[in-house]
C-alpha cells in the first residue's frame, strides 16, 4: 500500500506581509502575499517528491518564498523609480538595488540547499549501496 505524502501547509502570508494602513505600502504587501503564495505552490510539490522535504523544512521553504516576493518588490521599485534616485543628499543609487542583490544572494543559497537548480541537482549524490560479499549462511 502506498501512503500519500503530506503536503507542507502553506503559511498564512498575511502573517508575514502584514496589512498596512499606508496606502503606499499596502499594495506592495498584497502583491508580496500573492508572489510568495505562487512560489510556494510552484516549488513545494516538486520538492516533496524530488528532495523529500518535510515539516522540518517548512521555515526554509517559507523563507525562499519571502526572498522571491521581496526580489519582485525591489525589482518593481527599480522599474518605477530607476537605478538612480534623488534623495536628501542629491542623486544616489536606489536602495532597492542593494536590497534585491542581498535577497538574490540568500535565494541562491536556498536554491543550492534545496536542489532547485540543474547544477544543484547534479551535485546531490545518493549513498553507494553497501556491497557486503559476506553471506551470513557461509
Amino acid at each position: 500500500m502506498i501512503v500519500p505524502r503530506a503536503i507542507l501547509a502553506e503559511p498564512d502570508w498575511s502573517d508575514v506581509f502584514k496589512s498596512s494602513s499606508d496606502p503606499a505600502v499596502e499594495p506592495a504587501n498584497v502583491r508580496c502575499r500573492a508572489v510568495a503564495s505562487e512560489e510556494w505552490r510552484r516549488v513545494v510539490p516538486i520538492l516533496e517528491v524530488a528532495a523529500g522535504i518535510g515539516e522540518v523544512d517548512h521555515t526554509t521553504v517559507k523563507d525562499l518564498c519571502v526572498c522571491v516576493a521581496r526580489i519582485d518588490q525591489a525589482e518593481r521599485d527599480l522599474s518605477e523609480r530607476g537605478l538612480i534616485v534623488t534623495a536628501e543628499r542629491g542623486t544616489v543609487k536606489n536602495g532597492a538595488a542593494t536590497i534585491a542583490g542581498q535577497y538574490r544572494t540568500q535565494l541562491a543559497r536556498y536554491i543550492r540547499e534545496l536542489g532547485l537548480s540543474p547544477s544543484a541537482r547534479t551535485s546531490i549524490t545518493l549513498p553507494e549501496p553497501q556491497h557486503d560479499d559476506s553471506n551470513i549462511w557461509d
